[in-house]
């Protein structure tokens, strides 16, 4: 009875052994179905770029008309310490001067910036590795920015010649301009426009975004409208601060209007230099720094609170997709 014993549990064991092989092939089977279902979704992922270049166009345009109508005052004041040449008398009358005008570029540039920011920022952040996230916070600002910045130099043409005083609306600013400079006229200052706002959107955002992520994983929670807002204020005052020269020759440039004084950068920051000393390279940096800190604070907590409840608005999906 032992020899036969033995061959049962022999036979027992094999059938085992190939029921657990035969378990394991189909499992492997339902993980390569799994696999495929992933690239399926994939696929359709041209939905949710869709979704997400929305949202952020709907975000980004309501944070910047908030932030541009409440801080607009310090704007002016600060252009027009930036364009007075020497001791020149700063007045202070008409500090809403042109912002109807601005608002009208505001809010579709701050739409295009934050709505080619986002689907890029998500893109970029799926290449790269982990450790590398401020190059794809820092490559998405740019992009943005160049994206908005046709829409961004001619509103700030408008808005500069305002706000020192040389026309009284921005119909009228655009029709002269137009006519004595040409179409050219309204993207005076564009390359060093790009040179100031390009590194500013740029670190402005991997700064925001490098300092949330930190935050994120030491609190182990999502971050709150208030806590977004002073991260978007120490991110915005920073980065005005170190970008405070470069704001100077972009002002110089786009509000000398006809009479080219300046023959372009490198010939502004020489003129600057020679004539008003370096430290006119930093003029307005306390008005620029207070107005993008607190700047940055709306924006950001504005920009935040408007992706949750567009997010929290998002068509539930269906049972039979969940099942899917």
């Amino acid at each position: 009875m032992g020899p036969f014993t033995l061959a049962v549990d022999t036979k027992s064991s094999s059938l085992v052994s190939s029921d657990v092989s035969n378990r394991k092939i189909k499992n492997l089977q339902l993980q390569t179905k799994k696999c495929f279902a992933s690239v399926s979704m994939e696929e359709e992922k041209p939905f949710y770029f869709l979704r997400i270049l929305f949202e952020g166009i709907i975000a980004g345009g309501t944070a910047g008309v908030v932030v541009e109508t409440a801080l607009y005052p310090i704007d002016t004041i600060k252009t027009r310490l930036q364009a007075a040449r020497g001791g020149g008398k700063i007045v202070l009358k008409g500090l809403y001067s042109g912002l109807a005008g601005n608002l009208a570029g505001v809010l579709p540039a701050s739409a295009v910036f934050v709505g080619v920011y986002e689907p890029t920022k998500q893109k970029l952040l799926k290449l790269f590795p982990e450790n590398l996230s401020a190059v794809a916070h820092l490559t998405a600002g740019a992009i943005g920015g160049i994206a908005a910045s046709l829409i961004r130099v001619p509103t700030e043409v408008v808005k500069q010649r305002m706000q020192t005083g040389q026309f009284t609306s921005a119909s009228n600013a655009v029709h002269v301009i137009a006519s004595k400079e040409g179409f050219k006229g309204l993207y005076a200052g564009y390359g060093s426009f790009l040179l100031r706002d390009l590194p500013f959107d740029a670190i402005q955002f991997c700064i925001y975004e490098q300092i949330r992520i930190g935050y994120k994983a030491t609190a182990r929670r999502d971050l709150n409208d208030p806590e977004n807002a002073i991260i978007g204020a120490f991110a915005g005052a920073l980065t005005g601060a170190i970008t405070t020269p470069l704001d100077v020759i972009k002002t110089r440039l786009m509000v000398q209007g006809s009479a080219n004084q300046y023959k372009g950068i490198f010939d502004c920051v020489q003129t600057i230099i020679r004539e008003e000393g370096p430290s006119a390279l930093l003029k307005g940096i306390q008005p620029r720094v207070l107005w993008i800190g607190i700047g940055g604070s709306i924006f950001f907590g504005v920009l935040e609170s408007t992706k949750r409840l567009l997010a929290e608005r998002r068509p539930k999906p269906t049972q039979q997709s969940q099942h899917d």
